[in-house]
């Protein structure tokens, strides 16, 4: 070995040495970072008990169904409210306050009623009439008073001090704006009484709705949404299953016309690109002159009904311009990485090979697919009933007296005759926000939180026990001297197996270093959510480079892991020793490493581009009805955009499940030939363990080889 590569290895550790009894992923292995399984079967547990503990405590209804100011759900059936489905607001106006938007909970006390009121009218003009009143106290809480005077009701906050004309939507009574001559009234007034002796503007009532009516505009939007679900499911699945029947042809071509399917995929798609290009250009030019098209998104605002933005010029000339970037980028890539391309190719070939003879790792995906299903969907239901976990919280009100009880919690129920109401004359027992004050309560945000990790963790340690076991299978197929004859008969459940027996402790390891990094990403963006608008140029750039920080590390560690995963695969050894021997492997070989590993990784992104363009382009014609053979088959939509964008995002999840396969295949074969190179020499005492095409191209076209043989 030669004095600069003796500088270099030592730089980058020492090259793996001949050993004449390897032959693939070692048997013989013991458990590793026994502490770390230890730890992730406590956490799991301690995740179970935050699930169960919120499962107690919250209350999804809170989410769908309108409560009032007690907590009781309006209209529910068996219960004293079931023939009051609506909820009425005290005063719509406190609704304005910014504690809306934080808490999604109007400042103001709430009842249910068995209608909305109908009418204007004040406390002090309904209490002259005994008809006017008869129907203003349904308006009010149940109150006891033989001889009810109005300064009472107010105090006690028994009845609003007004109402006015409103409509029910969503089952809350919402006041009944109108636009007459560009101008708002309710019924016909622009202004009102607020029973407090001031006369105020309907814009008032208007804001305190719009704030009222933030969560029912969304929830507007996703009945719609979901009744377009309920019609269209079935074409999405067949969309879908055309997306999988795709995939997997394409990969069963790649098998046997790996050259030629790398060059059609690169001619569709830029055909593809071309053709959304030619589309959005004749769209463009269609609106041209088109009463209205030439109003611009910023102007237009924010819609619940998309379909509008389609209608502008703008839009179709930001698609146009986007495309013809996206064109650009993916020509001149081509024309730089045309000579690597063909070594890429090379190691399709290859990995398609080792594929052909483990076909079921062409299946694995599935069940990473249903495992992070069950993660998902425990943790969205724990997330629903974690934060519906709050209660009414009520406290002590005094502003008249120095009363030492002010800002406690009460009980309004018994507030009147307690001793409080008895030291402290003036006060009240109102509704202070949704929370609570109990142990459970002051510690909900770190159960959130707590909720968020174990998300994030468990989701990387299902990710990692594929990425293990398909490393396991293919090295096996690598290592295999006399190839098939030499591959274990079930590759991927012996893989998977010796995984979950030896190394659950390290795959938890792994997953739980890159999970704190995610959880410090949604922590910070948490808290330049919470401080928007306190925030000076200097914390706002600190935060962004935060945020670009820890992107980039997330990156790295995903890198670093993959890798140190197909190590332990092969050599049974811990996370960290793993990690080292695959970072400093591949240092040896970084070249290689920038040519083949990003050349392989912008081919399958085209492959995955061609199978999500071509269903997306189906879809699109179909679901907006623009094939006339089908035409009277499509179902009527709301938003046609909503099938068409699941479609797309599922079947880039389905190619992706196909081609990551492939992707973890190439990756275990380059670090199973780099190891292959520093083991051996093509001897016959030493021979190659890798085919002659792939050692000939491999060997001969990278420029720069690092390693000397």
């Amino acid at each position: 070995m030669r004095e600069d590569d003796e500088n270099y290895y030592g730089k980058h550790g020492e090259p793996s040495k001949f050993d004449p009894s390897f032959k693939g992923p070692i048997q013989n292995r013991g458990c590793t970072d026994i502490i770390c399984c230890i730890i992730f079967i406590l956490a799991i547990i301690g995740y179970f008990a935050v699930g169960l503990v919120a499962w107690s405590h919250g209350d999804p209804r809170k989410v769908i169904y309108p409560t009032n100011s007690e907590g009781k759900f309006c209209g529910q059936v068996g219960t004293p409210l079931e023939k009051m489905p609506f909820l009425f607001y005290f005063n719509i106006m406190k609704c304005a306050s910014p504690l809306v938007l934080l808490e999604f909970q109007c400042p103001t006390p709430q009842i249910c009623v068995e209608s909305c009121p109908d009418r204007f009218l004040t406390l002090v003009k309904a209490f002259s009439n005994p008809k006017d009143f008869l129907y203003y106290k349904q308006f009010c809480k149940p109150f006891s008073f033989t001889q009810p005077n109005i300064p009472q009701l107010l105090k006690d906050r028994v009845c609003p001090a007004m109402i006015t004309p409103s409509r029910p939507f969503s089952q809350r009574c919402f006041p009944a704006l109108n636009i007459t001559k560009g101008t708002v009234v309710v019924g016909s007034n622009t202004t009102f009484d607020d029973g407090l002796g001031k006369t105020r503007n309907v814009t008032d009532l208007l804001e305190g709705a719009k704030k009222a009516n933030i969560v029912q505009d969304a929830r507007q939007v996703a009945m719609k949404i979901f009744q377009d679900y309920t019609k269209s499911w079935y074409w999405i699945l067949l969309a879908l299953l055309i997306a999988m029947i795709t995939s997997l042809l394409f990969i069963v071509l790649m098998r046997f016309l790996a050259g030629i399917m790398v060059g059609i995929m690169i001619i569709l798609v830029i055909a593809v690109v071309g053709y959304a290009i030619f589309h959005c250009y004749m769209e463009y030019a269609a609106l041209k002159g088109t009463p209205g098209a030439d109003v611009s998104i910023k102007d237009l605002g924010l819609q619940t009904d998309f379909a509008v933005y389609l209608q502008l010029r703008q839009t179709w000339l930001a698609f146009l311009i986007i495309l013809c970037i996206v064109e650009v980028v993916i020509i001149l890539l081509l024309i730089f990485l045309r000579k690597r391309i063909c070594i890429a190719i090379a190691l399709i070939k290859e990995a398609s090979r080792a594929i052909g003879h483990i076909m079921s790792s062409l299946f694995y995906p599935l069940l990473t697919f249903a495992l992070l299903s069950l993660v998902v969907t425990y943790w969205a239901i724990t997330a629903v009933f974690l934060s519906t976990s709050n209660e009414a919280v009520y406290k002590v009100f005094d502003n008249e007296t120095l009363c030492n009880y002010t800002r406690t919690t009460c009980n309004p129920e018994t507030f009147n005759t307690s001793d409080i109401s008895k030291q402290c004359p003036l006060a009240q027992c109102l509704f202070a926000f949704y929370g609570g004050e109990t142990p459970y309560h002051r510690f909900l945000i770190f159960f959130q939180f707590y909720n968020v990790f174990m998300f994030f963790w468990c989701c990387n340690f299902v990710i990692a026990l594929g990425q293990v076991t398909l490393a396991g299978a293919f090295a096996s197929y690598y290592w295999a001297f006399k190839k098939p004859d030499d591959i274990p008969s079930t590759p991927v459940f012996s893989s998977m197996g010796r995984a979950l027996r030896y190394h659950t402790g390290s795959l938890a390891f792994g997953s739980l270093i890159l999970a704190i990094v995610q959880t410090i990403r949604v922590l910070l963006e948490y808290l330049d959510h919470k401080l928007q608008g306190t925030q000076n140029k200097f914390t706002k750039f600190l935060m962004a480079c935060l945020k670009c920080c820890f992107w980039c590390l997330e990156k790295f560690i995903k890198f670093l892991n993959r890798n140190a995963y197909i190590m332990i695969a092969i050599y049974g050894k811990n996370f960290c020793t793993a990690a080292k021997d695959a970072f400093f492997l591949l240092m040896r070989n970084i070249i290689r490493v920038v040519v083949l590993d990003k050349v392989t990784d912008f081919l399958f992104f085209l492959g995955k581009l061609l199978i999500v363009g071509s269903v997306g382009v189906l879809s699109f014609f179909f679901f907006s009805g623009r094939i006339s053979l089908v035409k009277d088959t499509a179902p009527q939509l709301n938003y046609y955009w909503v099938p068409i964008l699941t479609v797309i995002v599922a079947s880039y999840f389905i190619a992706h499940g196909f081609f990551s396969v492939y992707g973890m295949c190439i990756d275990t074969l380059f670090l199973c030939f780099l190891e292959d190179l520093e083991r051996n020499d093509g001897s016959s005492e030493k021979p190659y363990f890798m085919p002659e095409s792939l050692l000939r191209v491999l060997k001969k076209k990278n420029e720069g080889n690092t390693t000397s043989k």
